[in-house]
């Protein structure tokens, strides 16, 4: 009889382990940290959230990917840091590419749009409208150049 209860003691308490690590979807900005309420306070003041995933992960902290209802998505880390934005064929917020990227890419991208960034510990991964990826450094200088499939 102990070996009964206690096996169902297990299975409850891994069902419950499991359970809190298992991803959430919500509309509530209330959910994301404050940067991050706070980003899309600044740059997307008028878009509207199609919807928020709360990524929740075993050995990792949380992740939130936020879907706009134009078609952008942001993914921010569990303090609500963005890491990546892209707006598809809309071009990024100006503020949220340094001011050498942006002068790299109004010099020599033939007249192409920033329409995604992506924030690494080693730089920023920029996608232009054109369908040319360039890999910068973290001081914004041009690392590589590449043509998206």
């Amino acid at each position: 009889m102990k070996k009964i209860i206690l096996f169902l003691l297990l299975v409850v308490t891994a069902g419950g382990a499991a359970h809190a690590f298992i991803d959430k979807y919500t509309l509530d900005r209330k959910d994301l940290p404050e940067p991050a309420r706070e980003m899309l306070e600044k740059y997307f003041p008028k878009a509207k959230i199609g919807m928020i995933k709360v990524d929740r992960h075993l050995l990792k902290k949380t992740d939130y990917d936020v879907r706009l209802v134009n078609g952008t998505t942001i993914e921010f880390n569990n303090a609500g840091k963005w890491r990546s934005v892209d707006c598809k064929k809309r071009e990024v917020p100006e503020g949220l590419v340094m001011r050498p990227i942006r002068t790299y890419v109004a010099k020599n991208g033939n007249g192409a749009k920033i329409v995604r960034v992506v924030k690494k510990s080693s730089g920023y991964i920029i996608g232009l409208s054109d369908g040319v990826e360039l890999k910068f450094n973290l001081l914004g200088q041009l690392k590589k150049t590449k043509l998206e499939e």
